[in-house]
């Protein structure tokens, strides 16, 4: 047998009837089986080696190109994402690879600086934009130079329904929800990191202090990183189970705690004065690209479309933060004269 198969008979014996087996993966387009690796692990290892997975490391999270070495990017909220999604998979006895794939896919189409991007992107578009869906939009069409990745069709649906927004964290139509277990953790994992780590950062930039959480929270939750991501984690694996799997859910008590706790941070974190004054620049930065390059289009080096809006919504949803500030410079920013 090869190792793949090995790997893959592995699956069947050990994982949950719940989980998704690599042996029943499907691609949009035919691909040649690996000796070695399952089709999830080859998906890993696809988005990893992108381009698009390289630039999160230069993406906002909350605070915009921040200057300290240990504020979140968006790289390290992937990363944070899938580790707490592989702990979920893992308990539940679900398909670990196939969790870590969408996890470390599911932001590859956001925006530079944060939600304030995708707001000015989603306002100048005629069609909208939503980063989940831009980030299927890299793995199916941008990368590889508009080969795209080719991922399986399970990964795929779990990139693009990851999102929740202010929306329900677990919604009441579960026609929203991934059609894989798999893809559920991640959309749940997602929440469980952010709000923990921009707690973290919000306290690093002495915007909020731990004590500022109420305490009909952290009564609940508990009263630090490590403790609310234990709660909320434990909470997700004893309800999933006790619901017998049919989606992944967490405990009442805790989920309307989580509730509390995103609505704290919107409050005092991320429409604070000190941040809100750093979105309004950021906003002008992309919108101003924006009609820059709607209106110059021939400056972008690699089109992936035959419409222009998404020529232009494709070239700044990919900016980093400094490279977008940089091209900000030099178009409208006038330079030093250096004449004698």
């Amino acid at each position: 047998m090869l190792i793949r198969e090995i790997l893959e008979k592995i699956e069947e014996d050990t994982l949950s009837r719940y989980a998704f087996l690599s042996k029943n993966a499907t691609r949009p387009k035919g691909d040649e089986k690996d000796p070695v690796r399952t089709d999830f692990m080859r998906d890993r290892d696809r988005i990893i080696h992108s381009k698009a997975f390289r630039r999160l490391k230069h993406k906002t999270q909350v605070f915009f190109s921040p200057g300290g070495d240990h504020y979140r990017t968006r790289m390290t909220h992937t990363l944070e994402v899938s580790q707490i999604a592989r702990t979920i998979a893992k308990a539940l006895l679900l398909n670990e690879d196939l969790t870590e794939a969408i996890a470390l896919g599911h932001d590859l189409g956001h925006t530079p600086f944060g939600h304030a991007g995708e707001k000015i992107l989603n306002e100048k578009s005629k069609k909208g934009f939503k980063h989940w869906v831009q980030s299927l939009r890299v793995v199916d069409v941008i990368e590889k130079d508009g080969k795209g990745l080719n991922l399986t069709n399970q990964v795929r649906d779990g990139i693009v329904k990851h999102s929740k927004g202010r929306g329900a964290i677990i919604p009441k139509d579960k026609s929203n929800l991934a059609n894989t277990l798999e893809g559920q953790i991640v959309r749940i994992a997602d929440i469980i990191a952010y709000v923990n780590h921009d707690i973290d950062d919000a306290v690093r930039a002495s915007i909020i202090k731990e004590s500022d959480i109420p305490k009909d929270i952290s009564d609940v939750l508990g009263n630090s990183h490590a403790q609310r991501i234990a709660t909320m984690v434990k909470s997700v694996i004893k309800d999933t189970q006790d619901k017998n799997y049919e989606f992944i859910s967490m405990e009442e008590d805790v989920l309307e705690a989580l509730n509390k706790l995103r609505d704290f941070l919107f409050e005092h974190v991320y429409y604070s004065d000190r941040v809100m004054s750093e979105v309004k620049k950021s906003e002008k930065i992309l919108s101003d690209l924006f009609d820059y390059f709607m209106e110059h289009p021939d400056l972008i080096e690699k089109h992936y479309s035959d419409d222009i809006e998404t020529v232009v919504v494709d070239y700044i949803s990919g900016m980093t933060d400094r490279f977008a500030l940089n091209l900000y410079q030099k178009i409208f920013l006038p330079k030093p004269w250096e004449g004698g």
